[in-house]
């Protein structure tokens, strides 16, 4: 069993890829599932994350503050920014839109800690990063999305702050208190988590892709270039502020792995439960977890090699 784990959670990308073209060409599996499965398939992903979390994780914080406020600064000022302005170069349609900002405006993905480690980074820092964005995002999601977004489509601040608490801050509560009282079990659990997480992200990928695959083969070019230029932009920005503040190679690569790499499942969900008005909001984060975890792969290879 752990080996088949292992085999998810190291072919994740793939794997994620190969569910999303199996969606597009044959979308009728999907579209049995219902698309509110979304909010607990995150809330899994949550949970595992909270199962992980250990107060070390947050060290970094206060040993490295200034690092580790580089790297929230830059997560929450850099992402949102290039989405917005993605946006009006490509003169998105709203329903487009939104979905890139809400990507833009989310915090950290966990799979930028395992990329970070692969790519010789630091993980410390990375860590610290992600578990500080995840905290910070109840507020300053909902936000960002109404100070991009606002002007063109209704944005319920409360709603999304209540939303963010469901999803991901009960979830993540749960995981620490299972953490802490049954210590034997969370032991055994942890070799499994990251496959349960992969195969969460898979299903939610799947079902976006197959609720709406005729829609994606009208825009899908354009979205993927929004989405890919997102992600490219946010390693390369996120590497340069870094190099601007003088940090050493290991954390210029976790800054930059943890800007380019958004909670994407987090945007969907919320696209989901939010903007149910528009269902073309769901696909650029859909796109973005496929797209992210194959360049996340590429960029820890090419970091890899660096000193």
């Amino acid at each position: 069993m752990k080996s088949i784990c292992k085999f998810i959670a190291d072919y994740m990308g793939f794997l994620v890829l190969l569910f999303a073209v199996f969606a597009f060409f044959i979308p009728q599996p999907g579209k049995l599932i219902s698309p509110f499965i979304i909010n607990y398939l995150l809330g899994i992903i949550m949970f595992g994350m909270g199962l992980m979390l250990n107060a070390s994780d947050f060290k970094v914080v206060f040993s490295r503050p200034k690092d580790a406020l580089i790297g929230l600064a830059a997560q929450f000022i850099i992402m949102p920014s290039l989405a917005w302005l993605l946006t009006v170069i490509f003169g998105l349609e709203p329903a487009i839109a939104i979905g890139v900002i809400l990507v833009g405006c989310c915090p950290g993905g966990t799979a930028s800690n395992v990329i970070t480690f692969l790519a010789k980074g630091d993980l410390a820092l990375s860590v610290g990063i992600t578990a500080m964005s995840t905290i910070v995002a109840p507020f300053l999601t909902p936000l960002l999305t109404w100070i991009l977004a606002g002007e063109n489509i209704q944005v319920n601040i409360m709603d999304m702050f209540v939303s963010i608490i469901t999803v991901v801050f009960l979830p993540i509560s749960l995981g620490l208190i299972v953490k802490r009282l049954w210590t034997n079990f969370t032991k055994k659990a942890v070799d499994y988590l990251p496959a349960l997480s992969s195969i969460a992200i898979i299903f939610i990928v799947f079902i976006i892709i197959s609720a709406n695959a005729e829609k994606l083969a009208s825009c899908g070019i354009l979205v993927m270039s929004v989405v890919i230029l997102h992600n490219v932009l946010g390693l390369a920005i996120g590497y340069l502020v870094a190099w601007l503040f003088r940090m050493s190679s290991s954390k210029r690569k976790a800054v930059s792995i943890e800007v380019g790499m958004q909670n994407s499942g987090l945007a969907t969900s919320l696209a989901n439960i939010h903007f149910a008005q528009y269902p073309l909001a769901t696909i650029p984060g859909a796109i973005f977890s496929v797209w992210h975890n194959i360049s996340g792969a590429i960029i820890a290879r090419i970091y890899s090699r660096q000193k």
